[in-house]
């Protein structure tokens, strides 16, 4: 069995007497692609902000590669190599897409915040960058203002930008979110590309693409654990059936 890469050990979060996640047991092995689904309000992304620490956990721990990190900052996270994308699209829109990855790749400079750098003493870093565009296929549009991006391209920049911060734990917050039928089997084969050699835990609304990509699979519900396994397993559940209901109950049945 995989190495644990991480762990939660009752976890919960409560917001004046609201209880948002409720004693969640979480273990993401490393090289999977691991799910955390749920209907709306089950959870998820208040959990994805506890590991992350955007939040503190009201009770629990959470424990990264063996490493006790409940009480760390998000910046100490991050230099730990847990590095996240958000719902809403988090990328320069006003810079050229070659820029966008070129920031997240400062980092390893110690010039991370030093937008102002000269384009001489930043161009060293245009090669690594142009492999991590190749690797989500944006290469041919490196020049492109951001902001002239599709939707979707704009999902893969930012893929490209999380990759540039070299992860060790990729945490997707609904990569697919708003997209059309193209744009969701485009991010969906990258998702799987750039998982090959590394771990990832996304939460994501689109059954569809849980039954392709993932290896395990945690269904929230108010924010407890109401299921965990397989997708063959968790889609013949009848609590997990019955949460999702309706058209979304069907779509757990649905093969990718």
């Amino acid at each position: 069995m995989s190495e644990v890469v991480l762990e939660t050990r009752g976890l919960s979060k409560s917001f004046k007497g609201f209880t948002a996640v409720q004693d969640v047991n979480l273990q993401v092995r490393r090289g999977h692609i691991h799910a955390l689904i749920g209907p709306n309000g089950a959870g998820k992304t208040t959990c994805f902000n506890l590991l992350t620490k955007f939040l503190d956990p009201s009770a629990g721990r959470i424990l990264y590669q063996g490493h006790d990190i409940t009480r760390l900052k998000p910046a100490h996270i991050a230099r730990m190599g847990i590095i996240r994308s958000f719902q809403i699209s988090a990328v320069f829109p006003h810079l050229t897409v070659l820029q966008n990855v070129r920031i997240g790749l400062q980092r390893a400079l110690g010039t991370s915040y030093h937008f102002w750098r000269s384009e001489r003493s930043l161009g060293r870093l245009d090669e690594q960058a142009m492999a991590l565009l190749d690797e989500v296929d944006l290469a041919g549009l490196a020049a492109t203002l951001t902001a002239d991006l599709p939707y979707g391209r704009k999902r893969a920049l930012e893929i490209a930008t999380t990759l540039a911060m070299a992860p060790q734990l990729m945490l997707l917050d609904e990569p697919t979110q708003g997209m059309g039928h193209e744009d969701v089997h485009r991010v969906t084969e990258l998702i799987r590309k750039v998982a090959q050699g590394r771990t990832v835990l996304m939460v994501e609304h689109n059954m569809r693409v849980v039954a392709g990509l993932c290896d395990r699979i945690t269904v929230l519900q108010r924010g407890a654990v109401l299921a965990e396994g397989s997708y063959a397993e968790v889609s013949q559940n009848p609590q997990v059936m019955e949460a999702y209901m309706g058209s979304a109950s069907a779509e757990l049945g649905a093969q990718p």
